[in-house]
Formats: structure tokens, C-alpha cells, sequence
């Protein structure tokens, strides 16, 4: 938009940081069709004399739009319109179970295979033998018909021999295990990783190879410490982010 001395809108620190003015400005352009999906923008450079802003301003305002799946920006070259909607980034919160469930509405569980697998690391993790077969499910996690999520979820041979394919019927797998044994489990050691996307993770997410993964490993146990399920979410990490609360707890 445009004035009619012809420079854009006119940006006031009162009326908070500059760039996220100057993204709001762009992401109404582009949600009103001013700016179609396909468009090149104008260079950093027009940007910043058409708003009266700074390089550093303009660069941190359309990494913004970009974050949010707007725009596309390219080497050498100008950004790209990329849809004309933001792109809801999944969030997810392990401060608890409701939350962990919360985290995963609106996604969709698709099921790849159930049955028994020779995983002597797991095996071990469930202070079983070795070579003691275990459960495993495959699934992939999506969101608006997307797939955001590879999932690897292992159970102990008395626990996954309960279980059937069609019982995972819920997005968030260890509902369903509670459900459907009658159990209640009383909490999940997480621990983040990041890896990146070998062929086949790529392959069934439709994500580049060797693409970066944000990966949550997460055991749940019994009240009585048994472990029950081992839960691996390889997760596109253009597509995630993980929030925590963090109080001052520092005298």
C-alpha cells in the first residue's frame, strides 16, 4: 500500500517493533490478493526506502513472513509469494499429558504397519533380553492433509500382543493404549534430539533428504515404573517448534 506521495505506509515505534509492522503491512497484501501467490516482491532494498526502514528491518520482517510459510525466499534473487495463508506451525508442550494430547488436535494418525520386530536397543530399554521381540508401530502424523511426523512407537510383547492396528484409532497413541488396556500410565521421560532425513523418513514425509528433523523420544511408564510404551516422533522441523515456560527460579 502505498501513499499518495508514493512510500508506503508510515511505521511508528510507538505502535510496536517496526518489523512486525512492516510484516503485518505485507501478510494483509497478500491475504487481500494485492499480492498473489507467485508474485516476486520487491527487493529488500525497495522495501526498506518505500517504508522509511532499515535492511536489518525489512530482513527480519519478511523472515517472519517466510517462518510462516507466506513467502519463499531464494538466493540471489527476490522472494516469492508461497500461499496466501499462514501456515499453522504445530507447537508442542510436554509439560503434561492434557497438553501433549492438545498438542496433537487437529492431526490425523495415519497407520503404516503393527506387528513384531527384532529391536535389541528397545529390547533393552524395556529390561528385556536382547533378542525378546517387540512391538512395533509405524505411522506418520498429519496436519491439514499434510505429513508432519514419523512415528516409531514400541511396546513390550506383553503389552503390543493387547493391542491391534485397528485400535489406534486416536492421534495421540498413548490415549489409545490407556483405553484400550484399561490402564493409566503416570508420566513420559522426553528427551529432544535433532537428526536429519534419511531416504525413506523423506520419502514418507515428502521432505528432502537430509532435511533437519526435531525428534522427541519419550518413554511412559506405569505408577509402578514399568515402562510401556517407547515413542519416537521424527518431526519436519520447518514445520514445528517446541514451547516450555520458563519462571525465574534464580534467587
Amino acid at each position: 500500500m502505498k501513499g499518495q506521495d508514493g512510500r508506503g505506509e508510515a511505521l511508528d515505534r510507538r505502535n510496536g517493533p517496526l518489523y512486525q509492522q512492516f510484516a503485518a503491512i505485507l501478510r494483509s497484501q497478500i491475504a487481500e490478493g494485492s499480492v498473489a501467490v507467485g508474485d516476486a516482491l520487491p527487493t529488500e532494498a525497495e522495501f526498506a526506502e518505500r517504508y522509511a526502514i532499515s535492511l536489518i528491518t525489512v530482513r527480519t520482517g519478511l523472515r517472519e513472513l517466510e517462518s510462516e510459510g507466506l513467502i519463499r525466499k531464494r538466493s540471489a534473487k527476490r522472494a516469492v509469494v508461497a500461499a496466501s495463508r499462514p501456515l499453522i506451525r504445530p507447537s508442542i508442550d510436554f509439560h503434561s499429558f492434557a497438553s501433549i494430547a492438545e498438542s496433537a488436535r487437529d492431526r490425523q494418525l495415519r497407520v503404516r504397519s503393527y506387528g513384531e520386530e527384532i529391536a535389541p536397543d528397545v529390547a533393552r530399554i524395556f529390561g528385556r533380553p536382547r533378542n525378546e521381540a517387540v512391538w512395533c508401530l509405524h505411522a506418520v502424523l498429519l496436519f491439514a492433509r499434510q505429513p508432519v511426523s514419523h512415528n516409531t512407537i514400541y511396546f513390550p510383547r506383553e503389552v503390543g500382543a493387547r493391542l491391534q492396528r485397528s485400535d489406534f484409532d486416536d492421534s495421540v497413541v498413548f490415549r489409545s493404549v490407556q483405553r484400550k488396556l484399561g490402564l493409566r500410565l503416570s508420566g513420559a521421560v522426553v528427551t529432544l534430539k535433532a537428526e536429519v532425513a534419511d531416504e525413506a523418513v523423506a520419502a514418507e514425509m515428502k521432505y528432502p533428504v537430509g532435511a533437519p528433523l526435531l525428534v522427541a523420544e519419550m518413554l511412559y511408564r506405569t505408577p509402578e515404573g514399568v515402562p510401556i510404551e517407547w515413542s519416537i516422533a521424527r518431526n519436519r522441523a520447518d514445520m514445528f517448534s517446541v514451547t516450555y515456560d520458563a519462571p525465574n527460579d534464580i534467587a
